[in-house]
């Protein structure tokens, strides 16, 4: 075990007695001896390191390690070969100093929702000298208690659950917002009747919140489970997960940069994140690739496919989208380089109606601090989009080779991570993803919960990581406060409604749910033009002084792990001059300007094919009045013609 941050996860079969005796031997000494933390040794097969468990897997959700942690050993030593032996679950103390095998579980049954309430039960059993730092009393408070609270004015939330006696929401929200500042839960009875009728409480559980400011009132959320409690204890303001601290930017100019804040709806989607999104993969994330050829440019035809037929943007976005698309499909070439996607991106031809954004705004993507969400984000919201489209609008992808494949747009989306997404390690996973069940997707409707349950996997795994927003911690989506009906209880677990939240996920990654609050409006056609000009003149080197050859493996870094940028568009602009920095830099631009005026690059293929038509039939036109004119001499030669008499 490394660090206390480890667990033992199951691994079926025999022969493991090795790591049953060193658990019998050193086990509880160093979970719980050496440790702040309470230990739970479940029955499983031999011991392996792993992460946290994930919440809606097992009995102890994740945020619940600092205070009690869930490990599992074999118990096949003990017991003669042939023998049959009763699976059991052992607990063990924090800071136990002396050799012990554990306190035998003997609940009626081995369900998760009774081991999860019996860890509550062993945690809360602790005394106050031995119970872990970490965790927060778990006894009922007095409604003394509550009124000292309420006159206290403490400058952080407190939330109070009451409940009945044999009821467990109330430490379970307690054990759940662990991992949070500026708030504390408590619980309380409902033995108190007229105490309650004062809070104008009327059945439990309830949740009773004062406020920083010493107002307080009733929560009011559509379910009273757990999981409806402690979502909205965590959106309220000011309420952050804890999380490790990101080291500090040595240049006190840069720490001076201030992050405007734009408000925003939660249950809304925003154009500007997608527009932001589909600009930083069009002019950053490929510029990183000098040229494309073979089955890199396949993958990036058909992801402009998709997005051309399925984008819900604006008009000139879409415009700009199928002009790309019609350019690409027309293209003669088997070699394209980057230059001239940038140059039709860019709009050099000055094409009327054709735009995108040249600047990043993120709204519903923002984040606490410049380095966090971002373009991650908005690709994710990209994806869920194009899936959605897919399944209300099919219609779209006729005529494109992808009507009818359910897998059209995952499989396209996954091509295009495996070969251009900077985040290697990010690729590696999805692809994992892919490779474990994307083939089980059979409709529409089922590639969308695909993506939803994979998103929902991804933020489980980056819990509590370094490119985590405080402010937007990652857990699963939608929350109950966005749809309260994608949530239920089963058997004390919270559980989906996977039909309801395929409706909440059509409705929210529709074009009707889409805003255009903050869109950035059409500039100067000539804009990116300037700025190309701007980096010819520039001397190589970016703006920290790093040759351009260190900034590559930067540009292959997506937006969360890349670190805070006081100038956005400089650094923006110098990593589209990467291509042409880099030793390879000439030999691109030339290769790019031989092929540019071939391509005519700013006409459609309409305006390609309406020459080569003009062409011929100039050419037809001519023959045919050159043979008139001819035939025409010859008859006039005839009939002039007068032999001598």
């Amino acid at each position: 075990m490394r660090g206390g941050h480890s667990l033992l996860r199951r691994r079926g079969g025999r022969g493991c007695s090795c790591c049953w005796r060193w658990w019998r031997q050193w086990g509880p000494r160093r979970a719980a001896g050496r440790g702040c933390t309470a230990w739970a040794r479940t029955p499983c097969g031999c011991w392996t390191a792993a992460a946290c468990v994930r919440p809606r897997a097992t009995a102890q959700p994740r945020g619940w390690c600092s205070s009690i942690r869930r490990g599992a050993a074999t118990a096949s030593a003990t017991h003669p070969p042939g023998e049959r032996w009763r699976r059991t679950c052992e607990y063990f103390r924090a800071f136990t100093k002396e050799f012990t095998t554990g306190e035998n579980f003997k609940g009626p049954d081995r369900e998760l929702r009774t081991v999860r309430q019996t860890m509550i039960d062993f945690l809360q059993n602790h005394t106050e000298g031995s119970r872990p730092p970490a965790c927060p009393p778990l006894d009922p408070i007095q409604s003394s208690d509550i009124l000292s609270f309420m006159d206290s004015h403490s400058g952080q939330y407190h939330a109070v659950v009451f409940e009945s006696n044999g009821s467990y929401v109330g430490r379970e929200v307690i054990l759940d917002l662990i991992p949070y500042d500026n708030i504390m839960v408590s619980r309380a009875l409902d033995t108190d009747k007229a105490f309650l009728g004062t809070l104008g409480i009327s059945s439990v559980p309830s949740c009773y919140l004062i406020y920083p400011n010493g107002s307080h009132g009733l929560v009011n959320v559509a379910k009273p489970l757990r999981s409806f409690f402690s979502s909205y204890l965590k959106s309220l303001p000011d309420v952050r997960k804890k999380s490790l601290s990101l080291p500090e930017k040595p240049n006190k100019e840069e720490n001076s940069e201030v992050v405007i804040w734009k408000e925003f709806d939660r249950a809304k989607l925003y154009t500007a994140d997608l527009e932001s999104g589909l600009h930083y993969l069009l002019r950053v994330e490929l510029a990183a690739h000098r040229s494309l050829a073979g089955a890199q440019l396949k993958t990036f035809k058909d992801f402009v496919t998709v997005i051309a037929k399925l984008f819900p943007g604006r008009p000139p976005v879409k415009k700009l989208l199928e002009t790309l698309h019609e350019w690409l499909a027309n293209l003669p070439l088997d070699k394209i380089p980057y230059n001239a996607i940038l140059d039709l991106v860019n709009n050099k031809m000055q094409i009327s109606g054709l735009f995108l954004t040249s600047h990043i705004t993120w709204v519903g993507c923002q984040g606490s601090r410049l380095e966090l969400r971002g373009y991650p984000c908005s690709l994710w919201k990209l994806f869920h989009t194009l899936t959605v489209q897919a399944s209300t609008h099919p219609e779209a992808l006729v005529g494109t080779g992808f009507e009818g494949d359910p897998q059209a747009v995952l499989q396209t989306m996954r091509r295009y991570i495996r070969t251009f997404f900077g985040c290697k390690e990010c690729g590696e996973h999805f692809e994992e993803m892919a490779k474990e069940s994307m083939d089980s997707v059979k409709t529409a409707d089922q590639a969308v919960l695909w993506l939803w349950r994979k998103h929902n996997m991804v933020n489980s795994r980056l819990a509590g990581h370094l490119s985590e927003d405080p402010k937007f911690p990652k857990v699963p989506w939608p929350t109950p406060d966005l749809c309260p009906v994608c949530h239920e209880e089963i058997k004390g677990l919270d559980s989906w409604d996977e039909e309801q939240v395929l409706v909440f996920l059509k409705q929210h990654y529709s074009r009707d749910n889409l805003v255009d609050t903050y869109s950035v409006d059409q500039g100067s056609p000539g804009e990116w033009e300037g700025m190309g000009r701007r980096q010819e003149e520039g001397k190589g080197l970016n703006p920290s002084g790093k040759a351009w050859g260190h900034q590559d493996t930067e540009s292959l870094r997506p937006a969360h792990i890349l670190g805070p940028r006081t100038d956005l568009s400089k650094s923006l602009h110098h990593r589209l001059d990467l291509r042409l920095q880099s030793p390879q830099g000439p030999q691109t631009l030339e290769e790019a300007k031989a092929v540019v005026p071939f391509l005519g690059v700013g006409f459609s293929s309409l305006d390609m094919s309406l020459c080569v038509v003009l062409y011929v039939a100039s050419s037809l036109f001519l023959m045919i009045m050159y043979f008139f004119f001819r035939v025409r001499s010859k008859r006039w030669k005839v009939r002039l013609y007068h032999p001598a008499v």
